[in-house]
Order: structure tokens, then sequence, then C-alpha cells
């Protein structure tokens, strides 16, 4: 599926918080160079990971699961697989 450059940053400009399951603090790993980008571009990036020990990521606080956030966010990127992506999405 295709989506235009004008719909996707429709969608770009409404998102203010970002849940990023699977962030990493391993600044080898392309989920720690896109949080890092996110916010370079003023987005708060919450991130996921229940495997990760450190208490924060790049300055924010690490959650075990999407729904132990306790604030709201309008997006989810998902940097797994795409066999562990629909236990995420369910």
């Amino acid at each position: 599926m295709t989506y235009s450059d004008n719909f996707l940053a429709e969608i770009f400009e409404s998102v203010k918080t970002i849940a990023m399951v699977g962030a990493s603090p391993n600044w080898v790993r392309p989920s720690h160079f896109a949080m890092k980008y996110l916010q370079r571009k003023r987005f708060r990036v919450i991130p996921v990971n229940p495997n990760v020990e450190e208490k924060s990521i790049l300055g924010e606080k690490t959650y075990p699961n999407l729904t132990s956030i306790p604030e709201n966010f309008e997006m989810v990127d998902i940097f797994r697989n795409s066999d562990a992506a629909s236990s995420i999405t369910d």
C-alpha cells in the first residue's frame, strides 16, 4: 500500500508523542538511531522494551509494554520483526 507525501505529512504534523516498541540503548541499533532522529525533530519518543535493564533510553523512561505507559501517545513505531508485530498490535 502506498500513501501520498501529503497524507503522511498531515499525520506527522498531528503527532507529538510516539511509543517506540523495540527501542534500544545500543547506539548501533536502527531503533536507537531512529529514536534520536525523532527527538531531534522535536517528537517525544517513549521507549518500550521489556528486555532493557536500563531505566531510560536517551533521557526517556523505558516501559515494558504499551499498556504500562501512563500517558497518551498518538503513534506506535515498531522495531521488531514481522512475526512479533502481531502480538503487539492485538
